[in-house]
């Protein structure tokens, strides 16, 4: 019968016996590991296969894989997972050089591994993973504090921190609040991801009536009054407040109150965290634009054109249109190719295309009631209001928001 190999047991990407390769000789998978020649997702295979049972003679060539930066980025990551426990590698992945390593995901694993390993020096790095807004990097940051915290106390921890950074003192908001302490303090905070994380984690809300009354701030109000409605639900108390506060809100050159409410209604409530909190507040606080439904919109649009000669096509979703994802705004495609296009926002009456001296499709529209944004209104920078679009939280133009897309 045929000797089992490591080929047989992994011998495509993605199609691993993973059962057969922890039963495998664990010199033969540290072979497969060392093996330069070998595809790197067999590799990492062969790593995790060797958790619990790596050859204590073969460490130091582990080890020195770790530290080829030549090597593959995956199966560095997979070895400092498996020799976490490793003490030997703490002056090597404290060296400044490993948090320049340009593999994917090296920075993060060397951090992490330093926590594993309870380097209280790498508090720092960590806080700044924690303060992230990739969630896995916040993730590794957030669970390589706790471990530290876990194994010196969080006073220990905090030592090793400087609050001068937001980093690090969002991460101190977060350890005084799961030690018990009162953090309402910090929704004055000069940053407004740490003010966001104190309002959520807040569970007082006699606390925060008493906290309004003082607050040193217009925006550590407005954050307070979030945070009760976050605690109460009460819609009513939410908007007594906000009138007390005479209907604090972010001003935009050139954004008019149909525009506002459209753009208010649609991102302020799921906006980022560096986002200014009058954006919440006035969501929750104003009413939401009427108008009629998406399909009635549609109709309309596609009379119009059809009634100016211009031939429309059905109407298809912005995802239909772009071939996936999903957003704000529908597609008419028109003329006898098909090749135009127009496009309707579902956030209100609002309608555009590519070209703003289009001659007949702008003039349809707009005798149909819908409103046309050019290329002035459309580059409106709606400011202090960060919407994910594309890796980016940064505040986006009138024309992104209405016309919205993401794949």
């Amino acid at each position: 019968m045929a000797k089992t190999t490591i080929e047989m047991l992994n011998p495509e990407a993605g199609r691993v016996d993973a059962a057969g390769l922890r039963e495998y000789d664990a010199d033969g998978l540290v072979g497969c590991v060392l093996d330069a020649a070998q595809p790197w997702w067999r590799r990492k295979a062969c790593v995790e296969a060797l958790a619990g049972r790596v050859p204590e003679r073969r460490a130091a060539e582990l080890i020195a894989c770790v530290q080829d930066a030549r090597g593959s980025g995956s199966v560095r990551i997979a070895l400092l997972e498996l020799l976490a426990d490793r003490s030997e590698l703490l002056p090597w992945l404290r060296h400044e050089d490993r948090l320049r390593e340009g593999s994917y995901g090296m920075p993060e694993a060397v951090v992490k591994a330093r926590a594993a390993l309870g380097d209280r020096t790498a508090a720092g790095a960590l806080a700044a993973l924690a303060f992230s807004q990739w969630r896995h990097q916040r993730a590794i940051g957030e669970a390589g504090l706790d471990q530290l915290a876990a194994r010196y106390g969080a006073g220990a921890v905090l030592a090793e921190l400087d609050e001068e950074r937001p980093e690090d003192r969002i991460c101190a908001v977060r350890m005084r609040h799961r030690a018990g302490q009162d953090v309402t303090g910090a929704l004055a905070d000069p940053d407004r991801a740490v003010a966001c994380l104190a309002q959520a984690l807040l569970t007082d809300a006699d606390r925060l009536r008493g906290y309004l009354a003082q607050a040193p701030t217009e925006e550590a109000k407005v954050w307070a009054a979030y945070a009760l409605h976050g605690l109460t639900g009460d819609l009513a108390e939410t908007r007594t407040v906000y009138e007390a506060l005479g209907r604090p809100r972010t001003e935009v050159a050139g954004l008019d109150e149909e525009l506002r409410a459209a753009v208010v209604h649609q991102y302020a409530c799921g906006c980022a965290e560096q986002s200014d909190p009058r954006w919440r507040l006035e969501a929750l606080c104003t009413e939401p634009p009427a108008g009629p439904n998406r399909a009635e919109r549609l109709r309309r649009a596609t009379a119009a054109l059809a009634a100016a000669g211009l031939a429309p096509g059905p109407p298809v979703s912005c995802g239909e249109d772009n071939g996936q994802g999903g957003g704000t705004y529908d597609v008419i495609a028109y003329g006898a190719a098909g090749g135009a296009k127009v496009f309707i926002s579902t956030l209100g009456r609002f309608a555009t295309d590519l070209d703003d001296d289009e001659p007949v499709v702008r003039p349809a529209l707009e005798s149909a009631g819908f409103r046309w944004i050019d290329q002035t209104v459309g580059a409106i920078r709606v400011t202090g209001l960060g919407v994910y679009h594309f890796g980016s939280r940064d505040p986006l133009d009138v024309n992104s928001l209405l016309f919205y897309w993401q794949d």
